[in-house]
């Protein structure tokens, strides 16, 4: 008897692991055929929700699309598009001899690179690159079942760390992840498909590859992260494989006309929001007519929602510290009667937790840089104030430098 699940009814399973079991899924109202992932550990609610909405945004045809979220009867659901095509982990089973051709796994290799690379950029991390989340759909290779909301503290049930034995970097197991653990996924998932299974930590194994190809994956599949190949577009370089040019909608936009640098604010918000570890991230400049904020550049869900949106001056949490002139971390928005809620659920972003700082020049405030929601459902304190200031500085000085450089330059 199907089983229902929210909006949903459960087909049948397609997969289990440490973190959750996924389903092939039925939405009642539309008929349309999805996968659903349960995750089995309860996270904590607000760090489920800032990951899910994240992952919502990301946009690459070689990264699933993550279509919703939600909680039933107490557990979270993770909805997304149902990848028509064997695992990588199916096709090795079923054709591996006992791997696959070289040049055929390396190809693999490389178009989970591509996905890898974007997601990367978007400051996400997958945590559990594998074969059996690497399908192979009508275009090519397209990276699944991004493990989200992991529990890194260390209590009566242990480290619960997110990974598959034999495709986990080791320093995974410690509770530590980074774009490396996902190479390290990658390299070890290359070497499955050609020698047909995993590699043991630290063993030099043999393979009948190329010496050059050899020392690729040796190079990926260090235990050290920091010995080991730094970046997904490295590896492939590595390993000999071009990446094809980034066709991914990037998370970072900016007006098409900003008072400062298109490309720089759109690094000064990606890098925010990866310093922090943000689920969104904004920047204002105030309009020396009106004295209005302007929301000149975003990162994350519903950038497109907050770019060019005008809030008046004192108006909400930005609006208090650009008068101010004094940065302010905000553990819960919801409980500061200065949180404009209207505006941002304007936006289709309600944040829980706030950092805003501003940006000054000469000592008068021309702006503030906001960071929300802090990825692990924490709040941010006066500690992050004070870094959060100092990065502001550099970023606007940054600016300043570009603009007089350019100024600078005969047309």
């Amino acid at each position: 008897m199907p089983v229902r699940c929210g909006a949903y009814e459960i087909v049948a399973p397609i997969s289990s692991g440490a973190m959750g079991a996924v389903y092939r899924a039925r939405h009642l109202g539309t008929g349309k055929e999805v996968a659903l992932k349960r995750l089995l550990r309860r996270a904590a609610t607000r760090r489920f929700e800032i990951e899910a909405r994240l992952l919502a945004t990301l946009d690459h045809p070689r990264v699933v699309r993550v279509l919703d979220h939600f909680d039933h009867d107490g557990d979270h659901f993770l909805v997304m598009e149902l990848v028509d095509g064997p695992s990588l982990a199916q096709l090795l089973s079923e054709r591996g001899a006992p791997g696959l051709p070289v040049h055929e796994a390396v190809d693999y290799a490389r178009e989970a690179c591509e996905a890898l690379a974007y997601v990367h950029e978007q400051h996400v991390v997958h945590r559990d690159v594998k074969p059996e989340n690497l399908i192979l759909g009508r275009d090519g290779i397209v990276l699944v079942d991004f493990g989200i909301a992991r529990e890194d503290r260390v209590g009566a049930e242990g480290t619960a760390a997110i990974g598959t034995p034999g495709y986990m970097a080791p320093e995974v197991i410690g509770g530590s992840v980074s774009p490396r653990s996902d190479v390290f996924g990658v390299a070890a998932t290359l070497w499955t498909l050609i020698a047909g299974e995993p590699p043991r930590y630290g063993e030099s194994v043999a393979l009948d590859v190329d010496a050059h190809l050899y020392v690729a994956l040796r190079a990926g599949l260090e235990l050290d992260p920091n010995r080991r190949t730094a970046s997904a577009e490295a590896f492939a370089a590595a390993i000999g494989a071009r990446l094809t040019p980034p066709v991914g909608s990037p998370l970072a936009i900016t007006v098409q006309e900003p008072g400062m640098p298109a490309t720089l604010m759109e690094a000064v918000v990606r890098a925010a929001a990866g310093v922090f570890e943000a689920g969104a991230a904004s920047l204002a400049l105030l309009d020396p007519f009106t004295g209005e904020l302007v929301y000149e550049a975003a990162w994350g869900p519903s950038a497109a929602e907050v770019l060019g949106m005008r809030i008046g001056p004192g108006v909400g949490l930005a609006g208090a510290v650009a008068a101010s002139g004094v940065g302010e971390a905000v553990p819960d928005c919801h409980s500061d009667a200065r949180f404009a809620a209207a505006v941002a659920a304007g936006t289709g972003y309600v944040p829980s937790t706030m950092l805003i700082v501003p940006l000054r020049r000469s000592g008068s405030t021309v702006g503030v840089l906001q960071v929300l929601d802090r990825r692990d459902g924490e709040g941010y304190g006066p500690d992050d104030v004070e870094r959060a200031t100092a990065f502001a500085d550099l970023a606007l000085m940054a600016v300043d430098m570009q603009r007089s450089g350019r100024d600078t330059v005969a047309p």
